[in-house]
């Protein structure tokens, strides 16, 4: 197959941290607040900014507080979880290499007693009607290593006694989440809108905060997860007074990306660009002959994290050591042109491509993309 001739714009495809706004330069840091403390008016009001931009775009109801918490997504969820789980009996929903993690804490760190769990294998949602909803729940929104999403919140209900604990960090700002069927939402800078490593966030919905102010877990807790003091929520955090140090280079380079955001017309715009890249991956689908859509119904297919896998054929045939030297192979092809950056599969994911196609990704890059997959593919197939 003759090598194609247009090449992305920009060959950072990859899954997180993830490529920046258009336009992003180095300059936009300059006026970042280094050297000085955080806890000093002016940069604690760039924190608070973040927290009200955010809070602005994402549609956040009132009555929610939003925080910067410290770990990444990782931290924030692991915080929601160390302190509300155990009033109730759970249910964890895990159909990606994150929600599997979030059962395996669930299960082996906080040892819950009353917990079940509903899970799929990759590409696949678990049967969500069997979710109790009368018990708390813990769920990825969208599978960041499997390329599925979940599509409504039509199983969860509006008058439900548990607590929905969602990890949104590759859906926040990609999808329009339902924020009156959720409690806890937690996400991470590096994802849809190509922010830096290390900070997280976390909405709470006044249900979350009563639980909050009424459960004494068992268990002991981190300071870094630690959200309330004397039996009340420490209000400081969801004003910008973070638990840890934050880096002032990466809340400025953040500011950076929400302001584009809305510039662009906000979460409708984030929206449509990153469906617009999964429309486009979408039509290159139907007409291939190797490559499929991991996630099987078209309905769960996400449009951040694009996973892709071989259709029947010789490569689809061989056994997964052989299929994880192909997609080796045919991604260093890839890589070595300046064409496409990290975008192997998930290392615990079926063999195949993870394309991401959050709202920094230019439709235009995507679609240029697509022949140098069909390229990479022969080439690797014919050598």
């Amino acid at each position: 197959m003759q090598q194609p001739t247009v090449r992305p714009a920009d060959p950072r495809f990859g899954s997180g941290p993830t490529r920046k706004r258009p336009g992003w330069s180095l300059d936009v840091l300059k006026d970042a607040y280094l050297g000085r403390s955080h806890r000093a008016a002016a940069p604690k009001a760039r924190l608070a900014e973040v927290i009200e931009r955010s809070r602005r775009i994402l549609r956040l109801p009132d009555g929610w507080r939003l925080g910067i918490m410290p770990g990444s997504d990782t931290g924030a969820f692991e915080a929601v979880m160390w302190t509300m789980l155990g009033a109730r009996g759970c249910d964890v929903v895990a159909f990606d290499g994150f929600g599997e993690g979030w059962l395996t804490d669930a299960r082996k760190q906080l040892k819950l007693e009353d917990l079940r769990a509903h899970t799929a294998p990759y590409g696949e949602l678990p049967d969500l009607a069997a979710v109790d909803t009368g018990r708390d729940v813990c769920l990825a929104w969208n599978g960041t290593t499997s390329g599925v999403r979940v599509p409504d919140a039509s199983w969860i209900r509006p008058d439900r006694d548990g607590l929905v604990l969602v990890d949104a960090t590759s859906a926040a700002f990609a999808m329009t989440l339902p924020w009156d069927r959720l409690d806890a939402v937690t996400w991470s800078w590096q994802k849809v809108l190509g922010g830096e490593a290390q900070h997280g966030m976390l909405a709470l919905s006044p249900r979350a905060v009563a639980r909050l102010e009424s459960h004494t877990p068992p268990w002991p807790l981190p300071k870094l997860f630690r959200l309330t003091k004397g039996g009340r929520l420490i209000e400081g955090i969801f004003a910008g007074e973070t638990i840890n140090t934050p880096s002032m280079l990466a809340v400025e380079d953040q500011i950076d990306a929400l302001t584009w955001a809305e510039s662009i017309g906000g979460l409708d715009a984030l929206v449509a660009r990153s469906e617009a890249n999964l429309a486009a991956v979408a039509a290159w689908v139907a007409a291939s002959a190797w490559a499929a859509f991991l996630a099987k119904e078209p309905a769960t297919r996400s449009s951040t994290s694009i996973c892709l896998a071989f259709k029947d054929g010789d490569v689809a045939a061989r056994d997964v050591p052989a299929q994880n030297a192909f997609v080796k192979a045919m991604t260093k092809r890839l890589e070595a042109e300046g064409v496409a950056f990290d975008i192997a599969s998930y290392r615990d994911a079926p063999p195949g491509l993870r394309i991401w196609g959050g709202a920094t990704v230019e439709p235009a890059d995507i679609e240029a993309l697509l022949p140098w997959l069909d390229w990479a593919f022969a080439a690797t197939r014919a050598a």
